[in-house]
């Protein structure tokens, strides 16, 4: 079976677009692949949070995920700092990278553009670190973004580079995971694209009944249908983005008709896709305040996912040691 590593970042709570985005392929994925998934709160130091922001957020997310039907039995769940291995597996892959390709990398231009005052190595060295991620596990596949594909060029250039230097053929190289058809781009409640917590168009599954009916009903309309069987502009396209996703398919035809005969009232359409979001949304947010409520059990549940991912990391160590020519432990 082919091992898949993703990452999940600790920064803020989850909301709709990663739900039906990332979160629910995830869940599916478990049952198909060899998984591991791990919260990257060393990535989150390059902006120097609060040490008990880093805590709370790495539990925060972690009860999201696990009530969202991410199985720790099936699929270790880790935080990463609690898996010391991949730091010395940094150190190795930074000794074979060179400053000029981490200087070239997209996003670090980017976030040394946006933070001048706070240019650090560990921002440098970022696509160093998920390649230590993920070669930790000889993992065959990583799902990733748009905005992660040249750190995934990254890591594939680590691995081989790795290989070559000693005359191995120890790392596998790991391959983009697009989930395809199965993730679903969610859009915004102001019409200007992707739901995204930076953008503040986002419905998060710990919104409360009525914060989410409030949200969905000033999102953004126009004049209404002014011709039978009319294209839908892109701003009401969006709101039936979510029928499709959270109503059922009788509900979506009926208001499909609505504006092919020119019928349609926003305000019956935004009604029901509240409540069909709170629908979906509810048991969701319940279990969320489960998890939440025993942090004893996140922390049961991050130690065992750490014992597991220390002893795949272990023997990848212990190999690489013996290939560079240090004492293995």
């Amino acid at each position: 079976m082919e091992k898949v590593v993703s990452g999940i970042r600790p920064t803020g709570h989850l909301h709709l677009g990663n739900y039906y985005g990332a979160v629910k392929s995830f869940v599916k994925m478990q049952d198909m692949y060899d998984c591991m998934f791990f919260i990257a709160d060393w990535h989150s130091l390059t902006t120097h949070p609060k040490p008990d922001d880093i805590q709370n957020s790495a539990r925060a997310i972690l009860a999201e995920y696990l009530a969202c039907g991410l199985d720790p039995v099936k699929a270790p769940v880790y935080i990463q700092s609690d898996v010391k291995e991949t730091l010395e597996l940094y150190l190795f892959l930074n000794m074979n990278i060179y400053l000029g390709e981490l200087e070239r990398v997209t996003t670090f231009k980017e976030k040394a553009r946006k933070q001048p005052d706070n240019v650090n190595a560990g921002l440098l060295t970022y696509p160093t670190l998920m390649a230590a991620d993920i070669l930790q596990h000889r993992a065959q596949k990583v799902p990733v973004g748009k905005d992660q594909e040249q750190n995934m060029e990254m890591a594939r250039k680590c691995a081989r580079r790795f290989n070559h230097i000693y005359g191995v053929e120890f790392f596998p190289e790991p391959q983009n995971f697009y989930f395809a058809s199965e993730a679903v781009k969610v859009p915004g409640l102001d019409g200007s694209g992707k739901m995204g917590k930076s953008e503040g168009n986002c419905i998060y599954l710990l919104d409360e009944d009525k914060v989410i009916s409030k949200k969905v009903m000033k999102a953004v309309t126009d004049l209404g249908p002014q011709t039978p069987n009319s294209v839908r502009p892109e701003v009401i396209e969006n709101l039936f983005t979510f029928l499709r996703l959270c109503s059922d398919e009788e509900t979506y035809q009926y208001f499909d008709e609505k504006w092919n005969d020119c019928t349609l009232r926003y305000g019956d359409l935004k009604k029901q896709i509240a409540a069909d979001i709170i629908k979906a949304i509810a048991p969701i947010r319940e279990r969320i305040k489960e998890y939440s409520s025993n942090p004893d059990l996140l922390d049961k549940i991050a130690r065992e996912g750490a014992e597991r991912a220390r002893e795949s990391a272990r023997k990848t160590l212990e190999e690489v040691r013996r290939i560079i020519g240090f004492r293995v432990k």
